[in-house]
């Protein structure tokens, strides 16, 4: 698995920083975000680690979607643990961001374990979503990008969780944002920026299922929809500053 870290120059002198981890969407690698994210200045100046991790297990013998599509497999590993034949053996996204690379990051790099966030696009919003969910001790600040709130309840999340855990939908509810939070989990506030102009809003997004979840859960959600911007990194370009500022404060507690 490649993944890539930028270090800002605050840890030249050995200091522990700060740590954002970033996922990205269906079809990206560690690369889209970092050649096109416009995160190193904003990370440079308020002294953060930014990690980001591949979408997927890659190499010779994964398993990829029979079909060829670009919505399952390859690029597609939406941050769970597969349970079903044949991507049980490799596509294990979730142990490896919860468990796996944080220990690999730590040994190399000055992250302070104590001040982690976390952030992510489309299909990578929902796994910042549901990993902050389900470890909210581990972090202090999560948003997200165009997220997928409840991929139980879109046809991207409905093919991708039979495919990886089940045909039961009561196994989906550990990877869904809304499932999770009407289950009981709880995170300190939540920022999420969405494009009007997304051409995926209505079908495969649905921010109104987070912001009805929050709301009757008590969770304090800022849902900026952004008028003008789809779902590309002109979008994501145009905001990662204020997600990092916003990482930034809260990691500063």
């Amino acid at each position: 698995m490649t993944f890539s870290v930028f270090v800002p120059p605050q840890a030249d002198d050995g200091t522990a920083l700060p740590v954002v981890w970033y996922l990205s969407g269906l079809t990206c690698t560690h690369a889209n975000v970092t050649d096109k994210g416009e995160y190193r200045r904003a990370c440079a100046e308020l002294g953060l680690i930014f990690v980001v991790p591949d979408t997927s297990p890659r190499g010779e013998g994964v398993p990829d979607d029979p079909d060829g599509a670009y919505d399952f497999g390859l690029g597609a590993g939406f941050y769970v643990d597969a349970s079903q034949a044949p991507f049980d053996r490799h596509y294990r996204m979730y142990s490896y961001l919860a468990d796996e690379l944080p220990e690999v990051v730590a040994s190399v790099f000055p992250i302070d374990r104590d001040r982690q966030g976390i952030t992510g696009h489309s299909m990578g919003g929902h796994g910042a979503l549901t990993i902050a969910l389900r470890n909210p001790s581990r972090f202090r600040s999560c948003s997200a990008f165009a997220p997928m709130v409840a991929p139980s309840q879109v046809p991207w999340g409905q093919k991708a969780l039979t495919g990886y855990l089940g045909a039961n939908p009561q196994g989906w509810r550990a990877h869904d944002a809304v499932a999770l939070i009407e289950d009981g989990a709880r995170l300190p506030d939540l920022l999420v920026d969405q494009g009007g102009a997304d051409t995926f809003l209505a079908e495969q997004l649905r921010p109104e299922l987070l912001a009805d979840a929050c709301r009757a859960a008590g969770i304090p959600l800022t849902l900026r929809m952004q008028q003008g911007y789809d779902h590309s990194y002109y979008f994501i370009s145009t905001f990662m500053a204020d997600h990092l500022a916003w990482h930034a404060e809260r990691l500063r507690r």
